[in-house]
């Protein structure tokens, strides 16, 4: 087996002597390897993939780019998608975010003097739609995030949700590793 710099035994060493991080006891292969053996979404669907990327970009539209950020690291946080996040937060580091408030994305109500008004309601939001099975949205939390956002802007920050929530479900289940942004190439 390889990874993308050295061999990888099937005891998880690689060829250097080191652990491989990602390698996988209970399969004997690193998670890399594994990623090659799953669907490639964008080439087997292309239509559905091409449709993902309007979406997100009509979503994104008019936002403010440290919003849409952080909307999609605390979704990517809650979805447990590795992938999304590296991605999104590098994203958030070029669009020059600070190291403080992208370490404390996932403990916001903890560090609210971090964070605008607008931004935890958009926060909150994400989490409520996140995790709508575990209550749907809250009828205090819709109402705070209407009172931050104009009717359009929350439709926006709405769609927004639903496509970070349609990448990290793409992301995880085929199998995307996280540090292999395929954006760039």
């Amino acid at each position: 087996m390889t990874t993308d710099t050295h061999t990888v035994s099937t005891s998880g060493r690689t060829s250097d002597g080191t652990f491989d991080s990602t390698f996988d006891p209970t399969t004997g292969i690193a998670a890399a390897e594994a990623a090659r053996t799953r669907l490639d979404f964008a080439k087997a669907a292309p239509e559905v993939y091409r449709a993902i990327i309007r979406f997100d970009t009509a979503a994104r539209a008019g936002l403010d780019p440290a919003l849409v950020e952080l909307i999609q690291i605390r979704a990517s946080h809650l979805n447990h998608c590795a992938y999304c996040l590296h991605m999104h937060t590098n994203d958030a580091r070029k669009a020059g975010e600070s190291e403080d408030r992208l370490h404390l994305v996932a403990v916001w109500r903890e560090a609210r003097h971090f964070f605008t008004s607008k931004e935890q309601a958009a926060l909150a939001l994400t989490e409520a739609v996140t995790l709508i099975a575990d209550g749907g949205v809250p009828d205090p939390v819709y109402a705070e995030a209407a009172a931050h956002f104009e009717e359009r802007e929350l439709a926006q920050v709405l769609s927004l949700i639903l496509t970070i929530n349609t990448w990290n479900r793409v992301a995880l289940a085929t199998g995307k590793v996280a540090g292999t942004d395929e954006r760039t190439g």
